[in-house]
């Protein structure tokens, strides 16, 4: 079998040592800190230095959580020069590999992969991956981490984890590391891809490292969070299968969307009752389409002060235009991805949409269950029809962080 060889290189506080550069400080030995200086004390900082960091300051916390024995200087936010410093190290990854080998995670994080390169450069990984990040200090002056590995998965925990404690920034794992390093990692939010809500809700089922992760019931995994049960628990045995070629594919498949911009900051629970109002009229709008849905994805982008957020979906086992599972789902979503910061923005997306052509039962649910869930929809969705969005309204939307009825009175939002 042919063995691969991914890079995943992330750019070192990005944000901060920009700012630094831009200065002539050396980031390593500056206290800068990158935040809205308008918004006073409260202010999150988006990033702040590796000198910073040494100190144990972490980035996206408050300005008064900075210890006040520690003098720093801070520095607004200048998103336009950040995209054109990224811009000019993308360029320096496109001097090494072809566009077809390079996916941009972020805008300071990139896999590529290396595996048809070797020969051609007559180099290792590493010795390849030395060479790029050296090219990007002398022509950006920015430090970068990268990590190498068989599949994507443990060329970014290999990066994420051991990278910065290396002496040249680089650290491979192979799948002979899983056990000994991979299953190592705890706490699990240490782990890419399990956030804090979803650490707890694996601590409840009394895992707490990786190891314990690797070793729990795939079949029971799957029970509680569905597909993505089982791709924590193949992510916890190393195990990843997605290629870069994944994320580029031009999607053919139309499919259905919901956006919206919300007029204040939302934050964990009052975004997700924004979530399920939105995947409401998602759901209705399958219906209307007489079509199902095999791939759900959520959107979350965060205040502009802090200009990120994510996008994520997953698939599922059986197409389906049933609301509570694609609520679920994108919970689901949500625990796992929410950095608990400011929301602005929501997005969901229904992909891989097929005609429906019948009603697909499984073992642990009754017809006349199911049957009667369409029922009540479709009746829901008539009643709404005749008589104007508003006829009908859950309990919830009563809530003053609702946005359900003042959406409904306009002409709605995104959708394709």
């Amino acid at each position: 079998m042919k063995e691969h060889y991914y890079l995943c290189i992330d750019l070192k506080s990005f944000f901060a040592s920009v700012e630094c550069v831009e200065r002539n400080l050396n980031p390593f030995t500056t206290p800068l800190v990158v935040a809205n200086k308008n918004q006073g004390q409260g202010a999150i900082t988006l990033a702040v230095s590796p000198y910073l960091k040494n100190k144990g300051i972490k980035g996206r916390t408050r300005i008064y959580e900075i210890p006040k024995n520690i003098k720093y200087l801070v520095v607004n936010p200048r998103m336009k020069l950040y995209m054109e410093k990224s811009r000019d190290v993308v360029s320096i990854y496109l001097d090494f590999v072809a566009k077809e080998d390079l996916h941009i995670y972020s805008i300071d994080e990139c896999f590529l992969n290396l595996t048809d390169y070797l020969n051609f450069y007559k180099k290792t990984a590493e010795e390849i991956a030395l060479d790029i990040l050296k090219t990007i200090y002398q022509k950006t002056g920015l430090t970068a981490t990268c990590g190498i590995g068989p599949n994507m998965l443990l060329a970014k925990v290999a990066m994420d984890i051991d990278a910065k404690h290396q002496k040249n920034c680089i650290a491979k794992w192979t799948m002979n590391d899983i056990k000994t390093k991979l299953w190592r990692i705890s706490p699990l939010s240490k782990m890419w891809g399990i956030g804090s809500r979803m650490e707890k809700k694996l601590n409840a089922l009394g895992i707490y490292s990786i190891k314990d992760l690797a070793l729990y019931d795939s079949n029971k995994l799957k029970d509680k969070f569905g597909i993505m049960g089982l791709e924590l628990w193949n992510h916890a045995n190393g195990i990843d299968t997605s290629q870069i070629s994944d994320f580029q594919k031009i999607k053919k498949d139309k499919s259905i969307s919901h956006s919206q911009v919300l007029f204040k900051d939302y934050f964990f629970e009052n975004a997700k009752l924004i979530i399920e109002e939105m995947v409401e009229v998602v759901a209705s709008r399958l219906r209307e389409k007489n079509v199902e849905t095999s791939c759900v994805g959520l959107g979350i982008g965060y205040s502009k002060t802090i200009n990120a957020g994510f996008y994520h979906t997953t698939k599922l086992e059986i197409a389906t235009d049933n609301e509570e599972i694609i609520k679920k789902t994108c919970f689901l979503l949500f625990e796992r991805f929410y950095e608990n910061l400011p929301i602005r923005k929501i997005t969901i997306s229904c992909g891989k949409l097929s005609k429906k052509i019948g009603m697909q039962l499984n073992l642990f649910q009754e017809y006349q269950d199911i049957q009667k869930i369409e029922n009540v929809s479709k009746t829901i969705d008539e009643i709404k029809s005749q008589f104007g969005k508003n006829s009908i309204l859950k309990a919830s939307s009563l809530l003053s962080d609702s946005t359900i009825r003042i959406r409904n009175q306009k002409i709605g939002g995104h959708h394709e």
